[in-house]
């Protein structure tokens, strides 16, 4: 393909969200999409855009689609870096949404002008709603607490380093849970990135967001009540773990299944009986009870849950070492193609509860960068909706085109 006003089409999307100018945004950074359905049927899409990942200008963005994702509104700035911001701080990055009645809640990770590990990431939880279907937001934003644990900045002035990446899942008890990364503090462990920091996964729980209507009243909750969120050992660290960018839903027995990338090569999940409070110990996915371990780079690594009961997950498969890649970090060689797995509950299964069909080939870039850019990846920080039997996952292609493809599953 030569001609590269035309790149968006390698990955053969049936829906374009957005395509950044060639010219005066050939490198722009566009990623972390995160799609609903609003309460009149529209789409409304979000997601993080900068000139670059962590640039000073990262901010919030928003559009939405009146005709089934045919035409989309031009993007516009929900949060971001403001004129009075000292240059660096600002920002507004990794946003979630959460559909509550006929109001619409978009959270975010706001940086308050501190940087403890990376500046995009350290943050407060900050939110603001819309009350016309995603047209509008409230001019007011409201934050709200990250419970910090053993491996937070001792300061309670400093922000947490945090990140949900997923829209959250509505529990069969009426609460809201949101898994999030929780990156260690600089004064913890200093001198490392994101993707080999300590890290390890916890819960936001909001509370009484479906049936609470005044913002200063929501309760948010940060689970577990531990020292530690869930942890996977880093196999080049001993003692330090990578557990990242976790998925939750909900199994047909109560119980709650969380899914997660790792450092192992391969997925891990955890359990929970009592709606995310506390959770049994991680241990790799597999394509089935005692089977092959679903292998994954330091990639994300969704799950989502159909109406018809199946699960739908969206990964890399290889561990690392894929594609000439040098390990689990090596985002340039690992993170293409994305593969599909379907999944089937297995009833009465207490360990391993999902069966996963053999995986698919789900969008490919064929090793050739965005123009501007050298990012081949595809599919990283994807959503997925589904409407009238219609399932369509809403994916970044090289963090540059935002694009939707329809599963025919």
């Amino acid at each position: 393909m030569e001609n590269l006003e035309k790149e968006w089409l390698r990955t053969k999307p049936d829906i374009v969200i957005y395509v950044p100018d060639p010219v005066k945004a050939a490198g722009e950074t566009n990623q972390h999409l995160n799609v609903v359905l609003t309460p009149k049927g529209a789409y409304l899409a979000t997601w993080t855009s900068g000139t670059y990942e962590g640039a000073p200008d990262q901010r919030v963005m928003y559009s939405r689609s009146e005709d089934k994702g045919l035409t989309w509104s031009p993007p516009e700035v929900l949060d971001g870096a403001g004129p009075e911001d000292t240059p660096g701080t600002g920002m507004a990055s990794w946003q979630f949404l959460i559909v509550a009645g006929q109001r619409i809640w978009c959270f975010y990770n706001k940086n308050v002008g501190i940087d403890d590990a990376r500046a995009s990431d350290t943050g407060v939880l900050r939110g603001r709603y819309s009350d016309d279907d995603g047209k509008t937001w409230s001019s007011d934003a409201f934050d709200y607490p990250i419970e910090p644990n053993a491996i937070s900045n001792p300061d309670p002035s400093v922000p947490p380093t945090w990140i949900v990446y997923q829209n959250p899942v509505v529990l069969p008890s009426g609460h809201v849970l949101a898994g999030f990364t929780r990156w260690a503090s600089n004064a913890v462990d200093p001198g490392f990135g994101m993707l080999d920091r300590d890290s390890e996964i916890c819960f936001l729980r909001f509370e009484n967001i479906l049936t609470e209507s005044d913002p200063r009243k929501l309760v948010v909750t940060t689970w577990p009540k531990s020292p530690h969120g869930l942890r996977v050992e880093n196999p080049f660290r001993p003692g330090k773990s990578v557990a990242q960018e976790p998925t939750v839903q909900p199994l047909s027995d109560g119980r709650l299944i969380c899914v997660f990338r790792t450092m192992r090569g391969c997925i891990y999940y955890a359990l929970s009986k009592d709606d995310g409070r506390t959770w049994d110990e991680p241990r790799p996915l597999r394509y089935e009870p005692g089977g092959a371990p679903i292998l994954n780079p330091v990639a994300p690594c969704p799950l989502y849950k159909l109406k018809d009961g199946r699960f739908v997950l969206v990964f890399y498969n290889n561990d690392g070492s894929g594609h000439g890649g040098q390990g689990p970090t090596d985002a340039a060689n690992v993170r293409n193609p994305a593969w599909i797995a379907v999944g089937y509950e297995i009833p009465g299964e207490e360990d391993h509860p999902i069966r996963f069909d053999q995986p698919w080939v789900f969008a490919d870039t064929n090793w050739v960068p965005a123009p501007g850019t050298n990012r081949t990846q595809v599919a990283t920080y994807c959503s997925l909706v589904e409407e009238d039997g219609e399932v369509t996952i809403f994916y970044p292609d090289r963090k540059h085109y935002l694009l939707g493809k329809r599963l025919k599953i």
